[in-house]
């Protein structure tokens, strides 16, 4: 059984009646196993069909089911849609409350509803752009206060970080990263362990830098995804695989309550350069982004 089955099916032993509660975030699903709405429906439509389904009609984007809610529904005759179901303000970024829809819009690559998205919320939420993660750890440092926690991310494909000094191999122990104070290495504050989207989804930060690898890179007829096998990076085609490196990047791009910053490296421009860190691996994907209206640090 799914999660979702075995929590209906220990329910429906009961003789009287039961309700489940389903707190549903879209576009969260970054491994095997995790199927999101889609599973509970499922197992509501297939094993259930006496239970009644009662869901907001407003989870009609991609990252619900793949934009799919309502055809897997379809089918059952009791549901019942009611716009009160549907949490509309982020308590994780209250100060953007359209934070996820900026986010959705950047990684469909519509550059000019996000750039209009990211206009209403910027005065209060900013997502500084960069190319050095100096510049990016000194900006986190000044843009804090009081007992504000910050910290580094990155995805977990991101294995050519290494030459600035981070390797997503070295796994740090979250509780340390999340509690200690800024005098512990361990610590987010400390700056110099980062988390990956497994380590920090379901949590958030209330200021973040999220350093992006050559794993993501722009294109405007698609994201080029890859991962990093036996010394080079190869292309990702596995649907499945695609679509959780986009959710991956999503996790990781809403993980701050209170803004935050991208840095994108320069690449390696040696001669001859490092194959596995071209300029172009990560120039287009600055562009875009710069596109979309984020500042650039000074």
């Amino acid at each position: 059984m799914s999660e979702s089955e075995f929590l209906i099916w220990s329910l429906d032993l009961r003789p009287d009646w039961a309700v489940v509660v389903c707190l549903v975030g879209g576009g969260q699903e970054i491994n095997s196993g995790e199927a999101g709405i889609a599973e509970p429906i499922r197992a509501a439509n297939d094993t259930f069909p006496g239970w009644n389904v009662f869901i907001s009609p407003q989870l009609t984007a991609r990252e619900y089911a793949e934009g799919n809610v309502d055809a897997l529904l379809k089918t059952n005759p009791n549901v019942r849609k009611d716009v009160s179901l549907h949490l509309a303000t982020s308590m994780r970024s209250f100060r953007a409350e359209n934070l996820s829809n900026f986010v959705g819009q950047l990684l469909d690559r519509d550059a000019s509803a996000a750039k209009n998205t990211y206009a209403e919320f910027c005065a209060n939420y900013p997502i500084m752009l960069t190319r050095d993660l100096a510049k990016a750890k000194s900006w986190l440092r000044k843009v804090s206060g009081g007992s504000e926690r910050y910290g580094m991310i990155c995805s977990s494909q991101a294995f050519r970080l290494r030459p600035l000094a981070i390797d997503v191999r070295a796994k740090p122990n979250i509780v340390d990263w999340f509690l200690d104070d800024i005098t512990d290495i361990r610590s987010s504050l400390f700056l110099e362990d980062v988390a990956t989207e497994f380590d920090i989804q379901g949590l958030e930060l209330d200021w973040s830098c999220l350093i992006w690898d050559g794993d993501f890179q722009y294109a405007p007829d698609g994201w080029i995804q890859k991962d990093f096998s036996g010394g080079k990076w190869k292309n990702i085609n596995a649907p499945e695989r695609r679509a959780f490196q986009v959710n991956a990047y999503r996790v990781l791009l809403t993980r701050a309550r209170k803004g935050m910053i991208i840095c994108v490296p320069e690449g390696d421009r040696g001669h001859p350069p490092d194959d596995t860190r071209r300029p172009e691996f990560y120039d287009e994907t600055y562009k875009y982004l710069r596109s979309l209206g984020l500042k650039e640090l000074a």
